[in-house]
């Protein structure tokens, strides 16, 4: 649909312009505690911070602004799996252009609420996004709708390089950017704004591992399709990068890095814990880079992160959590075997107690602690400061013999 379409910085400035007022130039502040964490002098570019919590509304502002009058009676639609739904709901809302979004049936329900009360028409099709946008052409061609791809239209690279004009203002002698990649939409105008302003920063693309499409692309030489699998980072879980994000960013990428799903869940967990913020998957991606020891040439570089977004459902945010403290080894699991006598369960407490440990949950189960059928076999979930902590406390649990196995 925009194939061969050609993004220019002059449009990059232009969409500068048309965006102001309507979308939030979010800070970019250094960060104290990413900085000792990584070896890096981080600053984060906030824009979890925008009225609908991601970068998406720079592009969705630019792109609506474009349209003929006619097209904005009629109205435009969009596949997302969350937040270019949501910018396009504000933002059509605001210029008075209704909006309809096909969302996955898997998007997080936090975003499917927010595209309704904003306003748009919400379908709920598909297992996955490719899905859900082969449908919303279908519904695009029905209605005479203007279908406003997420990642790939030239009015969204415009709108999302405008981050990237913000970022060189706000860090001027900025040494990298780490910027999360699906569809590459955001990877491209960013990439296109800073390498113009300054070409000497380097630009560093993050994947999900489990949806690393602009990898394939960039093996590939051109973008394909790859197989989807499941992650924190749903933001990114885009099938195949678009043609035009491809071509604008090749060339202007210096490295890509793929991030795991641990990896993932331990950067949400420190954000929360260093920054006091709040980020979705995809987002958190560039500091799980960071963390991940695969950029060592960035060590005490001025490196900016893009926190592109903060629209992560809360039961999620909770299991996250706890799937971070698990990689952090703050909240393990063992099983051991005590006496089921009065006083066994009492003794075990004691000396983890005494190893400095936390029991957050016992369970027993005698149906299958062996043929001594004094003995009890308990799972113990507790918290402790890290895995060397855990070991020590697994060393002194059986030099008072206990008996213990990995749950």
């Amino acid at each position: 649909m925009y194939a061969n379409a050609v993004v220019t910085f002059a449009e990059v400035e232009a969409a500068r312009e048309r965006i102001k007022g309507a979308v939030y130039p979010s800070p970019c502040p250094p960060s104290i505690p990413l900085s000792e964490l990584t070896g890096m002098e981080i600053y984060c570019k906030l824009d979890n911070l925008q009225r609908t919590g991601s970068f998406k509304e720079r592009g969705a502002r630019n792109a609506l602004s474009q349209l003929p009058e006619d097209q904005k009676q009629r109205g435009v639609i969009a596949a997302s799996a969350g937040n270019h739904a949501q910018a396009l709901a504000y933002q059509g809302k605001l210029l008075g252009i209704p909006a309809t979004v096909v969302m996955p049936k898997y998007a997080p329900l936090i975003k499917v609420n927010n595209c309704q009360k904003l306003g748009a028409t919400v379908v709920l099709h598909g297992k996955d996004f490719g899905e859900a946008k082969a449908r919303a052409y279908e519904i695009a061609r029905e209605k005479g709708l203007a279908y406003i791809d997420g990642y790939d239209d030239p009015g969204i690279i415009a709108g999302q390089g405008t981050a990237g004009i913000e970022i060189v203002e706000q860090v001027p002698n900025v040494d990298a950017v780490v910027v999360p990649v699906g569809g590459g939409g955001l990877l491209a105008g960013v990439s296109l704004a800073v390498k113009t302003l300054r070409p000497e920063a380097k630009i560093i693309a993050v994947e999900a591992e489990h949806v690393a499409s602009f990898s394939a692309a960039m093996a590939a030489g051109k973008p394909v399709t790859i197989p989807m699998q499941a992650t924190l980072a749903d933001g990114l879980a885009i099938p195949q990068v678009g043609a035009n994000a491809f071509e604008i960013a090749r060339s202007r990428v210096d490295k890509t890095v793929l991030v795991t799903e641990e990896q993932i869940a331990l950067a949400i967990l420190r954000i929360v814990e260093l920054e006091k913020g709040v980020v979705e998957g995809a987002a958190a991606t560039p500091l799980a880079a960071c963390m991940s020891g695969q950029l060592p040439e960035l060590a005490g570089k001025r490196v900016v992160l893009l926190l592109c977004g903060g629209n992560i459902d809360p039961n999620m945010l909770s299991r996250v959590i706890e799937r971070g403290l698990v990689a952090d080894g703050r909240l393990s699991r063992f099983r051991a075997v005590i006496s089921d006598r009065p006083g066994g369960l009492a003794d075990l407490a004691s000396q983890i107690a005494a190893a400095g440990a936390s029991i957050k949950q016992v369970v027993h189960d005698r149906a299958f602690a062996g043929s001594d059928v004094s003995a009890v076999q308990v799972l113990c979930t507790v918290e402790t400061r890290d895995r060397r902590h855990l070991e020590t406390l697994l060393e002194q649990l059986r030099a008072h013999g206990v008996e213990t196995f990995s749950a």
